[in-house]
Protein backbone atom coordinates (compact mmCIF):
# COMPACT_ATOMS: atom_id res chain seq x y z
CA UNK A 1 0.00 0.00 0.00
CA UNK A 2 1.56 3.25 -1.13
CA UNK A 3 2.76 5.86 1.57
CA UNK A 4 0.60 9.37 2.21
CA UNK A 5 4.09 11.07 1.72
CA UNK A 6 4.52 9.10 -2.11
CA UNK A 7 5.20 10.88 -5.18
CA UNK A 8 3.21 9.08 -7.02
CA UNK A 9 0.42 9.37 -4.51
CA UNK A 10 0.70 13.54 -3.93
CA UNK A 11 0.45 13.53 -8.14
CA UNK A 12 -2.82 12.15 -7.88
CA UNK A 13 -4.14 14.05 -4.83
CA UNK A 14 -3.44 17.18 -6.55
CA UNK A 15 -4.58 16.27 -10.00
CA UNK A 16 -7.64 15.73 -7.96
CA UNK A 17 -7.52 19.08 -6.34
CA UNK A 18 -6.65 20.54 -9.75
CA UNK A 19 -9.65 18.89 -11.66
CA UNK A 20 -11.77 19.65 -8.63
CA UNK A 21 -10.69 23.15 -8.70
CA UNK A 22 -11.15 23.62 -12.49
CA UNK A 23 -15.03 22.06 -12.37
CA UNK A 24 -15.68 24.59 -10.17
CA UNK A 25 -14.52 27.61 -11.66
CA UNK A 26 -15.67 26.75 -15.22
CA UNK A 27 -19.08 26.93 -13.65
CA UNK A 28 -19.03 30.04 -12.75
CA UNK A 29 -17.67 31.16 -15.93
CA UNK A 30 -19.84 29.43 -17.85
CA UNK A 31 -22.86 31.15 -15.93
CA UNK A 32 -20.97 34.58 -15.76
CA UNK A 33 -20.85 33.68 -19.93
CA UNK A 34 -24.23 33.41 -20.37
CA UNK A 35 -24.83 36.74 -18.74
CA UNK A 36 -22.07 38.78 -21.10
CA UNK A 37 -22.53 37.36 -23.85
CA UNK A 38 -26.29 38.77 -24.52
CA UNK A 39 -25.36 41.97 -22.45
CA UNK A 40 -22.19 42.57 -24.94
CA UNK A 41 -24.54 41.75 -27.92
CA UNK A 42 -26.65 44.36 -27.30
CA UNK A 43 -24.96 47.01 -26.50
CA UNK A 44 -22.78 46.02 -29.64
CA UNK A 45 -25.94 46.15 -31.70
CA UNK A 46 -27.30 50.00 -29.50
CA UNK A 47 -23.19 51.49 -30.05
CA UNK A 48 -23.83 49.77 -34.30
CA UNK A 49 -27.51 51.93 -34.44
CA UNK A 50 -26.17 55.13 -32.85
CA UNK A 51 -22.90 55.02 -34.92
CA UNK A 52 -23.92 53.85 -38.30
CA UNK A 53 -28.09 53.37 -39.09
CA UNK A 54 -29.12 56.82 -37.61
CA UNK A 55 -26.52 59.27 -38.70
CA UNK A 56 -26.03 57.71 -41.67
CA UNK A 57 -28.80 55.23 -43.19
CA UNK A 58 -31.64 57.09 -41.76
CA UNK A 59 -30.63 60.96 -41.78
CA UNK A 60 -30.70 61.11 -38.44
CA UNK A 61 -28.55 63.77 -37.61
CA UNK A 62 -29.50 65.06 -34.79
CA UNK A 63 -31.79 63.94 -31.56
CA UNK A 64 -30.85 65.47 -28.07
CA UNK A 65 -27.08 65.88 -29.51
CA UNK A 66 -25.54 65.78 -33.03
CA UNK A 67 -24.78 62.29 -33.77
CA UNK A 68 -22.04 63.33 -36.34
CA UNK A 69 -19.94 65.46 -33.67
CA UNK A 70 -16.56 63.66 -33.78
CA UNK A 71 -15.91 63.82 -29.93
CA UNK A 72 -19.10 61.81 -29.13
CA UNK A 73 -18.30 59.15 -32.32
CA UNK A 74 -14.91 58.87 -30.58
CA UNK A 75 -16.58 58.18 -27.79
CA UNK A 76 -19.26 55.83 -28.71
CA UNK A 77 -16.28 54.38 -30.97
CA UNK A 78 -14.32 53.44 -27.75
CA UNK A 79 -17.55 52.03 -26.37
CA UNK A 80 -17.92 50.18 -29.28
CA UNK A 81 -14.62 48.92 -28.96
CA UNK A 82 -14.32 47.59 -25.42
CA UNK A 83 -18.01 46.20 -25.80
CA UNK A 84 -16.88 43.88 -28.88
CA UNK A 85 -13.90 42.86 -26.90
CA UNK A 86 -16.04 42.24 -23.64
CA UNK A 87 -17.90 39.98 -25.71
CA UNK A 88 -14.89 38.21 -27.55
CA UNK A 89 -14.22 37.57 -23.66
CA UNK A 90 -17.07 36.13 -22.88
CA UNK A 91 -17.75 33.75 -25.98
CA UNK A 92 -13.95 32.51 -25.79
CA UNK A 93 -14.12 32.13 -21.95
CA UNK A 94 -17.62 30.07 -22.86
CA UNK A 95 -16.03 27.81 -25.13
CA UNK A 96 -12.96 27.14 -23.01
CA UNK A 97 -15.07 26.28 -20.05
CA UNK A 98 -17.48 24.24 -21.90
CA UNK A 99 -14.35 22.55 -23.37
CA UNK A 100 -12.37 21.81 -20.70
CA UNK A 101 -15.97 20.51 -18.54
CA UNK A 102 -16.34 17.91 -21.87
CA UNK A 103 -12.72 16.77 -21.20
CA UNK A 104 -13.08 16.42 -17.55
CA UNK A 105 -15.57 14.34 -18.33
CA UNK A 106 -13.86 11.76 -20.02
CA UNK A 107 -11.33 12.08 -17.86
CA UNK A 108 -13.65 10.84 -14.85
CA UNK A 109 -14.85 8.08 -17.48
CA UNK A 110 -11.41 7.08 -17.57
CA UNK A 111 -10.44 7.00 -13.62
CA UNK A 112 -14.03 4.95 -13.50
CA UNK A 113 -12.61 2.61 -16.05
CA UNK A 114 -9.39 2.09 -14.32
CA UNK A 115 -10.63 1.50 -11.42
CA UNK A 116 -12.87 -0.97 -12.81
CA UNK A 117 -10.17 -2.23 -14.25
CA UNK A 118 -7.67 -2.28 -10.96
CA UNK A 119 -10.78 -3.35 -8.62
CA UNK A 120 -11.84 -6.44 -11.41
CA UNK A 121 -15.71 -5.01 -10.67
Amino acid sequence: MPEDNDPGVMAIEAHEDFLEHVERGGSKIRSLSRVTVPVASLLTISYLLQLVVFPFLLGVRAQTVDLVDPTLMAFEGGLLAATLAWLYVGVRDYRFTTKLTRQIKEIRELQDQIERTITGT
